[in-house]
């Protein structure tokens, strides 16, 4: 069934935009997948086209956890918990393929330090850090600082997020970033609430965190100033009799002609048949938007994965204008099949990890990708059709 999807995938490939990202299984070998973004007839597609193990040509270090890497401290301090009455049962450990939890556990890591020290003490562990005010406040810090970027990337994760998305909450974060420099300036810590309650007890080094989010909005302007240039780019298919073509990126972009496509964007201008299904667009993403926040504000997460996606509204609009438009569309569909975010490259090693597991290290590669492509894929295999290429078994 898995040789079938793939089958159906190179058949709807023409020119797709491939992403690709890395993380070891559970039998500490190094996976490559690789992803397809593109448009077919039903609209935006994220495929996961192979997983590829890299054995043998990749290092790592291992990290000494003198908590949770024995098993005997481990149940020590969480029977320590447990008679402290504490708020939390555990310590987390941190997980590079989930990269949300690397807030969690700094949260919860501060949440438990003085549980963490009575233990320590109790096995004669010295740790001078943790008495230090000075790495006491950048811990602190962190701990806020991971919790507003996690919220940055709960944003881009899900299904049918556009690159236009991934911008838009990029460029307000680096927005918030300013106030929260501010809010450090005037020492207020109104977004700082582990470090406020930290300086009530202790006098901070405002200057120091100051420039540390100062160096962070830098660094965020660096690294997104080109996808920055591109907006206009990306804010075509969502509002394209809004934007100057000559200040869009098409090279990018072969089989669009910028000639071809002025002309197109003239002649559909004044027509009453088409110009509204882009105000309507539009209105129903808005609408989406809206009812995503309220969802949220209310915790119905199952609720949120049932609205409409982004990119099949904004698939659906282009689909139904005519083909006479050839360039506007090729333009539209070439800017939709660009990924919004890593998240599907997140979840496959998320999946991957789920699938072989310690009861299952054993799985063949070939194995490990057929069950991934089956978990991953929105294509339905053509299951009549494996089942006559079947040779049935003879009667003796």
């Amino acid at each position: 069934m898995a040789k079938d999807i793939t089958r159906q995938q190179l058949k709807d490939i023409n020119s797709a935009v491939a992403a690709c990202d890395e993380s070891k299984d559970r039998g500490d070998i190094e996976q490559i997948a690789l992803f397809c973004r593109y448009v077919n007839s039903t609209g935006p597609q994220e495929e996961l086209i192979e997983l590829i193990p890299l054995k043998g040509q990749t290092r790592g270090e291992d990290i000494v956890n003198k908590i949770l890497a024995k098993g005997l401290n481990h149940r020590q301090f969480r029977s320590l918990l447990d008679e402290l009455e504490s708020t939390y049962s555990d310590l987390l450990l941190h997980n590079k393929v989930r990269w949300l939890s690397r807030g969690e556990v700094l949260k919860r890591f501060a949440a438990c330090l003085q549980e963490v020290k009575s233990f320590l003490d109790s096995k004669g562990l010295t740790f001078p850090e943790l008495e230090q005010p000075e790495w006491l406040e950048k811990l602190y810090f962190l701990v806020d600082m991971t919790a507003h970027l996690n919220t940055l990337n709960t944003a881009l994760q899900g299904k049918g997020r556009t690159a236009l998305h991934m911008l838009e909450e990029v460029l307000a974060f680096e927005r918030k970033l300013t106030i929260l420099a501010r809010d450090l300036q005037k020492s207020t810590l109104s977004h700082f609430p582990s470090l406020r309650e930290f300086s009530e007890a202790h006098e901070i080094n405002v200057v120091y965190l100051h420039s540390a989010v100062n160096t962070m909005q830098t660094s965020f302007g660096k690294r997104f100033s080109e996808f920055r240039e591109e907006n206009n780019t990306l804010s075509f298919p969502v509002t394209p009799l809004s934007i100057d073509p000559s200040l869009c990126n098409l090279t990018a972009f072969p089989g669009v002609s910028p000639p071809d496509l002025d002309m197109e964007l003239v002649d559909i201008a004044d027509k009453e048949m088409w110009v509204p299904k882009f105000k309507n667009l539009t209105a129903n993403l808005e609408d989406v938007l809206r009812q995503k926040a309220v969802l949220a504000q209310n915790h119905k997460w199952r609720d949120i994965e049932s609205l409409p996606k982004p990119d099949k509204l904004v698939f659906e609009t282009w689909n139904a204008i005519p083909d006479i438009y050839e360039n506007m569309k090729k333009f539209a569909f070439g800017v939709l099949s660009i990924f919004g975010s890593t998240y599907v490259c997140e979840q496959v090693f998320s999946n991957m990890n789920f699938i072989k597991n310690k009861h299952r290290t054993r799985l063949t590669d070939d194995s490990i990708q057929s069950c991934l492509k089956m978990k991953m894929t929105t294509y339905i295999p053509d299951v009549q059709s494996l089942c006559l290429e079947v040779q049935g078994q003879k009667s003796h």
